[in-house]
């Protein structure tokens, strides 16, 4: 345990102090959009898929962004476990140059998504039983649609200001836009606060769904006039949905879990350099949520988690990132495990702390 960390909100934490956590009161997984640093969710994702713990008595939500989407992808695969690998080998395989155009990162991303998704398997994806994916996209408006890099930051620029000012301004520059898989909208696609849309995944806009949720802006170009949904251009959903942004718990009692790289839950990616800005109480009282400690990160390389900036960094040396990334795998492999015999073992409320 000297290697996780556990927090609940007032909800959870109520019900675990009282004996009743169970992972049936799970409805909602939380996939942030974390960049490379979602490599050391990985142990804790396969460990929870291998043991089947989640979805045994109704589906459960796996709400992701970004690089929270590409995980979950693998989730709904026939073979979950065998597909969650290959992206692991996929992703921190891909290379880029300091000359690649934002078109070229696409198309890089476009070819890891092909190589651990079949297209013969999506109509299984889409019609899982134990789990409803709900992939969290974000609609670009007016100047923020271009791909033209100096009209995308004067928008990006603006948005940010704005936001400084108010949270929810953010969505006069970027639409969420939520793809699900499940017959009705999730639960949260309901709620006051959702401030969205909600379109259905099919066998036809599949790929390019999660394609759109890891188009970072700058980094890489947009993803136009997705089937099935409003036109225009998608790009990552972390713009709205970071960690967590959202009140994903759509019931009493119900729990929400979230696997996070860090303590810091950032709602939006223009609140990365707000220090006093985080998701509203209402969206934290039913929230799980594990992250690595501080005697964690010291067995990783660097004493960090991989990052996006890692590709320029080790741009001229990408085997020492391969290598760095896969020990960053290597070591989080037994945090699911961990958690796991934790609750088992009905030691959770010893250790669980207050958010």
């Amino acid at each position: 345990m000297d290697e996780m960390c556990i927090r609940a909100g007032r909800n959870v934490y109520e019900i675990i102090q009282d004996g009743g956590f169970d992972f049936d009161r799970v409805t909602t997984y939380v996939g942030a959009a974390s960049g490379p640093r979602w490599l050391v969710a990985s142990g804790f994702d396969l460990s929870l898929l291998e043991n089947e713990v989640l979805g045994n008595n109704l589906p459960v939500v796996l709400a992701g962004s970004s690089a929270g989407a590409m995980r979950f992808a693998a989730w709904v695969q026939p073979e979950p476990e065998k597909s969650y690998r290959r992206l692991i080998v996929a992703y921190i395989s891909m290379n880029f140059t300091r000359k690649d155009k934002p078109e070229e990162i696409l198309q890089s991303l476009r070819d890891l998504i092909d190589n651990y998704i079949d297209d013969e398997a999506i109509p299984f994806a889409l019609t899982s039983k134990k789990y409803r994916l709900a992939i969290m996209t974000a609609r670009a408006k007016r100047l923020a649609s271009s791909d033209v890099s100096w009209l995308q930051g004067l928008a990006i620029g603006t948005g940010f200001l704005s936001s400084v000012v108010n949270r929810r301004l953010i969505h006069k520059f970027f639409q969420r836009v939520v793809f699900h898989n499940s017959p009705i909208p999730p639960p949260f696609c309901l709620d006051h606060d959702f401030r969205g849309q909600a379109v259905v995944l099919n066998k036809v806009n599949f790929k390019h769904v999660l394609l759109a949720s890891s188009a970072i802006p700058f980094a890489v170009a947009g993803v136009r006039d997705i089937y099935g949904a409003p036109n225009g251009t998608y790009r990552d959903g972390g713009l709205t949905d970071y960690h967590l942004n959202q009140k994903y718990a759509g019931e009493k009692g119900a729990i929400t879990l979230m696997f996070n790289h860090q303590e810091r839950i950032i709602p939006a990616w223009l609140d990365k350099g707000l220090k006093f800005r985080r998701p509203p109480e209402r969206y934290l009282e039913d929230l799980l949520m594990v992250y690595p400690s501080d005697d964690f990160m010291r067995k990783l390389p660097y004493g960090r988690v991989p990052d996006r900036g890692d590709f320029k960094k080790y741009v001229n040396n990408p085997s020492g990132r391969v290598r760095n990334w896969r020990q960053a795998v290597e070591t989080s492999k037994h945090l699911g495990e961990e958690f796991l015999e934790l609750v088992e073992s009905g030691r959770l409320p010893d250790v669980v702390k207050r958010i």
